[in-house]
C-alpha cells in the first residue's frame, strides 16, 4: 500500500456544516418563535405540516416528536397493536422495529435484496405463508440509505393479501420512485427528522404522512393524549408533539432539500467512477425508474474490518450501519425463531461499510477518499 495524497481538511460533521449554511436564518427563525411566545403545536408546525405535505405529494402530514414514534403511532392509528405482527426487515435500524414492539404488536423479519438491501418481494411472500404469517396485517418498507424498496411488488402481495403497505422514510427524504415520491405510496409513511437525515432538525422530530383523512385525524389525537377535544382522551393517547422551533429551523431548510440531495448524488457519481472497476467492492445501485436519496453511501466489501481500518488511519471517517442485523440483536433475537431464513441479511451484515457523503463535502474528500481504498487494494 502507498501513502497517496495528503489528507484534506474537509471531513467535517455534516450536522455542523448544515446548520454554518443556514445559521443565519435559523437565528432568525427561532428569534421569531420565542417572541411570538407560542411554543407547542403553533403555527410553525402548521405551515411546515402543510409545506412537507406539499413536498411528499400527500394530502396530511403530522409533525410528531421523532420518527420511531411516527411509526408507532400510524400502527396505533390502524388498530394494529396486539395480536398482530407486521412484517419489517432485520436490516434496518433498530427504531423501525422497536417501534412495531411499542405499539404492542410482533415483529416478523424479512430478508433484503443482496444489491439494493430493501426488502425482498420473494422473502415477503414466504413469510406471507409462513405459520406466522396468519397474524400479519401490516408491512413496513424501509427505503434503506435511501433507495426505494420495491413498491409495486410489495402492493401487489399486500394487495393479494389484504396487509396494509406502509413506509419507513427516515432514510429517503425526496427519494422517488417510478416518479412518485417516497411517502406518497403506503397508506401511510413515517419520517425521522434526526440531524443527521437529508432534512435534519437541530434535536429529534419526525413526521406522518398520509393522503386518508381518517388516518391523519387519528394520528393528530394520539399524538396529543388522544384528544379530540382538549383535555379529554378520547384514545389512549401519548405525547409526541414536533416543536415549534425544531418546525421553524425544519422550514428554513426544506427549500434546499432538493439542491442538496442532487449534490449528494453527484458526489456518489464520483464514487462510482473512481471504484466501479475494483472487482472486490460492490457498489450502491440505483435500478431504473429511481431516485436514490443517498443518505448514507454503503459499499460491500468482504475485507470490510481491514478497510475500515486503514481508512481510518489515513483520517478518513467510515461507519457501520449497522454492525448487527436487528434480529442478532440481544433485545431482540428471540423474534427470529418465528421468521423466514434471512441469508441475504447475514451475509451482507460483516461487508457493509458507510463511505464519507453529505451535500458540504467536497470532491476532494471525496477523490481522497477513492485513492486511500485504490491504494489498500494495491
Amino acid at each position: 500500500m502507498t501513502t497517496g495524497k495528503s489528507r484534506p481538511s474537509c471531513f467535517t460533521a455534516y450536522p455542523l456544516e448544515d446548520y454554518s449554511a443556514h445559521r443565519d436564518d435559523i437565528q432568525r427563525a427561532l428569534q421569531r418563535v420565542l417572541e411570538r411566545g407560542h411554543y407547542i403545536l403553533g403555527s410553525e408546525v402548521a405551515t411546515f405540516e402543510q409545506e412537507f405535505a406539499s413536498f411528499v405529494g400527500v394530502a396530511h402530514s403530522i409533525g410528531v416528536a421523532n420518527g420511531t414514534d411516527a411509526i408507532e403511532l400510524l400502527l396505533r392509528a390502524l388498530d394494529i397493536q396486539e395480536g398482530s405482527s407486521v412484517a419489517v426487515p432485520s436490516q434496518t435500524a433498530v427504531a423501525s422495529v422497536s417501534a412495531i414492539v411499542r405499539a404492542g404488536a410482533t415483529p416478523l423479519f424479512v430478508d433484503v435484496d443482496p444489491v439494493t438491501f430493501t426488502m425482498l418481494p420473494e422473502s415477503l411472500d414466504q413469510a406471507i405463508h409462513s405459520p406466522a404469517g396468519t397474524q400479519l396485517k401490516a408491512v413496513l418498507a424501509v427505503h434503506l440509505y435511501g433507495h426505494p424498496a420495491e413498491m409495486d411488488e410489495l402492493r401487489g402481495l399486500c394487495d393479494g393479501h389484504n396487509l396494509i403497505l406502509l413506509e419507513d422514510c427516515a432514510q429517503s427524504h425526496g427519494a422517488m420512485y417510478y416518479g412518485k415520491p417516497v411517502g406518497s405510496i403506503g397508506r401511510g409513511a413515517s419520517f425521522s427528522f434526526y440531524p443527521t437525515k437529508n432534512l435534519g432538525a437541530i434535536g429529534d422530530g419526525g413526521a406522518v404522512a398520509t393522503n386518508d383523512t381518517a388516518l391523519a385525524d387519528k394520528v393528530r389525537w394520539l399524538r396529543q393524549y388522544g384528544w379530540r377535544e382538549r383535555y379529554i382522551s378520547d384514545f389512549d393517547g401519548i405525547n409526541s408533539r414536533l416543536d415549534e422551533l425544531q418546525a421553524a429551523i425544519l422550514r428554513v431548510k426544506l427549500p434546499f432539500l432538493i439542491p442538496n440531495n442532487k449534490r449528494r448524488r453527484s458526489l456518489a457519481a464520483i464514487y462510482e467512477e473512481g471504484l466501479s472497476d475494483l472487482p472486490p467492492i460492490q457498489m450502491p445501485v440505483s435500478r431504473p425508474c429511481r431516485e436514490h436519496a443517498y443518505h448514507l453511501y454503503v459499499i460491500r466489501v468482504k475485507q470490510r474490518d481491514a478497510l475500515m481500518k486503514y481508512l481510518t488511519s489515513r483520517g478518513i471517517p467510515t461507519a457501520r450501519h449497522y454492525p448487527a442485523a436487528v434480529h442478532q440483536q440481544p433485545g431482540y433475537a428471540a423474534l427470529a425463531q418465528r421468521s423466514p431464513p434471512l441469508p441475504n441479511t447475514e451475509a451482507l451484515v460483516p461487508e457493509i461499510l458507510s463511505l464519507p457523503l453529505h451535500p458540504y463535502l467536497t470532491r476532494e474528500a471525496v477523490k481522497y477518499t477513492i485513492d486511500a481504498i485504490r491504494d489498500f487494494f494495491s
